[in-house]
């Protein structure tokens, strides 16, 4: 199964690898010494839509996974997967004239690239 924590409405940030090496060159060129680069391209997808998408990629059934069985069914991860991150590439953005292009998260998923 594809699994999301609780309810699924905690989120996660994300940035395509190709959006993310644009923003090191990018930082590497023009951004002041001590900069603090934030490579965000989506600010916060929901962990239910990821689980939705894997699920639609491999054929698998979607399914809330329990507070208590968070970290047994997601290991190693559980506890960041369950927490709530959003962020933002804002002062990023206008600090280097950053636009990220690549797909989002969910749009890879959907086409295969994970597969």
């Amino acid at each position: 199964m594809s699994g999301y924590p609780a309810d699924g409405t905690n989120r996660w940030a994300a940035v395509h690898r190709t959006d993310a090496a644009h923003l090191v060159t990018l930082g590497l060129g023009k951004a002041p010494a001590g900069a603090c680069l934030h490579a965000v391209a989506e600010e916060g997808i929901p962990t239910r839509e990821i689980a939705e998408a894997i699920g639609r990629a491999f054929d698998l059934p979607v399914t809330s996974v329990p507070p208590d069985d968070v970290a047994g069914h997601f290991g190693w991860i559980s506890t960041l997967f369950a927490m709530d991150l959003p962020a933002t590439s804002t002062a990023t953005r206008e600090l280097l004239g950053w636009t990220p292009t690549a797909p989002t998260l969910i749009e890879d998923i959907d086409t295969g690239a994970y597969s």
